[in-house]
């Protein structure tokens, strides 16, 4: 892909600014387009800083497994075994979490626990301390639940092997070893280099607008998302998973997920096989900035894309899909979307309906009005419930417990899947998050 062909892109997805990364063999090839911040104008470069946003948990998973080459821990190390003041609200979950638990999603602890605006370097140990009453998303171990809290916990575990702060773990761990000059944690740090500004949508055909901030001040849970960086120096991490033996096995499928969004979790990356071909990346989205990376092992290439707007589904596909058919002779599969015929619900669609939750958000399915159609509305409760309205989305069948859903903000076609965990409690994920169908009332 040349400059012309990425600029082209650009355009035609109405994306403000990004930046491209791919490793090719021994070569790296960047570019970069468009604007980082529509207030003023300045034009992204190729040393211009995006935030990587859950792409961060990457990061912390690799300096946790650099930890235990040292024999600091292990996989199934319990979290008390390190943090012997840990606690949430299920006592049980609280005395048997791993760090497998937390690397690969299944602790199923309230994944969506927001906290953590104090500025100190205790910051990410406070944010632990306040987890005492976050219940559950899914019970342990039953499912795979996407969670932030379980990475801010892992960085609290980082902390305590190393006796640094999360951030100098970063620094010690990566950034100097690779000798990256382009990856920081820090507001203060960041802003010394050329950096991107998010932007927001409210519709797929709507006008990015600058975010009224760079980011939520949340340092207390930077283990799950406040890395920023060039999207070279994500390739040279990327390259370092791609050439490092020690870190292969951050690779190899843990838990498979539902929906086909991420085919499985591994130790900290989402695994896809696609045509057949072993691929492991991650994505991340922060307030209007939103960051994906991909890598395939066997053709030794990886691509990182970085943009500054929330409305980016479209785009990040248009570009990995030619670079994948141009490099690895890969084909991208198709993106969540209603059939080309109709699939009609089998049997009742009245069994689907119901209440689902999880910490921090309440899920109402329900029947349409010809009762033969479902809608999902989304209710955020606890530190979201100011910040995020609810949202009814209606749920177009795809498949036997499948379904997708429109996402106007984001112009993308979400799944939404219903499965049953190990003990058969019914479970509805949107997306990778799970919510757990709450006992109907007694008549």
């Amino acid at each position: 892909m040349d400059q012309k062909r990425f600029d082209e892109l650009l355009a035609e997805h109405g994306v403000p600014g990004a930046t491209l990364a791919v490793l090719a063999g021994d070569e790296v090839h960047a570019l970069a387009s468009g604007i980082l911040n529509l207030d003023t104008g300045v034009e992204a470069t190729t040393d211009s800083m995006f935030q990587l946003a859950s792409i961060t948990k990457a990061y912390t998973a690799t300096v946790f497994m650099r930890l235990v080459e040292q024999g600091l821990a292990t996989l199934d190390t319990p979290v008390v075994g390190v943090l012997p003041d840990f606690k949430v609200a299920d006592a049980g979950v609280t005395r048997h979490v791993t760090m497998r638990h937390l690397l690969t999603h299944t602790s199923g602890i309230g994944g969506d626990f927001f906290e953590g605006s104090w500025r100190g370097d205790d910051c990410v140990e406070r944010y632990v301390a306040t987890l005492a009453e976050v219940t559950q998303d899914v019970p342990l171990g039953a499912a795979p639940s996407y969670s932030n809290t379980g990475f801010c916990i892992l960085g609290r575990v980082v902390e305590v092997l190393t006796g640094l702060t999360w951030d100098q773990a970063i620094a010690t761990y990566i950034r100097e070893p690779l000798g990256l000059t382009h990856t920081w944690t820090l507001p203060e740090e960041v802003i010394r280099f050329r950096t991107a500004m998010g932007h927001l949508t409210t519709s797929a055909t709507d006008t990015p607008k600058t975010a009224p901030l760079w980011e939520f001040p949340l340092r207390g849970m930077g283990p799950c998302g406040a890395v920023s960086a060039t999207a070279s120096d994500v390739i040279a991490f990327a390259r370092m998973h791609l050439t490092d033996p020690a870190l292969a096995g951050m690779r190899e499928p843990q838990v498979a997920i539902p929906g086909p969004l991420v085919d499985a979790w591994g130790l900290g990356w989402m695994l896809w096989t696609w045509d057949g071909r072993e691929v492991f990346g991650h994505s991340g989205d922060n307030y209007g900035q939103t960051a994906h990376l991909v890598a395939v092992p066997d053709a030794g290439v990886a691509i990182a894309l970085m943009a500054n707007v929330d409305r980016f589904a479209r785009f990040q596909r248009a570009v990995f899909g030619e670079l994948l058919r141009e490099l690895c002779g890969i084909q991208m599969p198709p993106a969540p979307t209603p059939p080309d015929e109709p699939f009609e619900i089998a049997g009742d669609p009245a069994r689907y309906t119901g209440t689902y939750e999880r910490f921090g958000a309440r899920v109402e399915i329900t029947l349409g009005a010809d009762d033969r159609s479902l809608r999902s509305t989304e209710t955020r409760t606890e530190a979201l419930a100011d910040l995020i309205p609810p949202h009814t989305l209606d749920l177009v069948p795809v498949a036997h417990d499948a379904f997708v859903a429109w996402l106007a903000n984001s112009e993308r076609w979400t799944p939404v899947t219903f499965t049953d965990g190990p003990d058969g409690e019914r479970l509805v994920y949107l997306g990778i998050r799970a919510a757990v169908k709450t006992p109907q009332p007694a008549a």
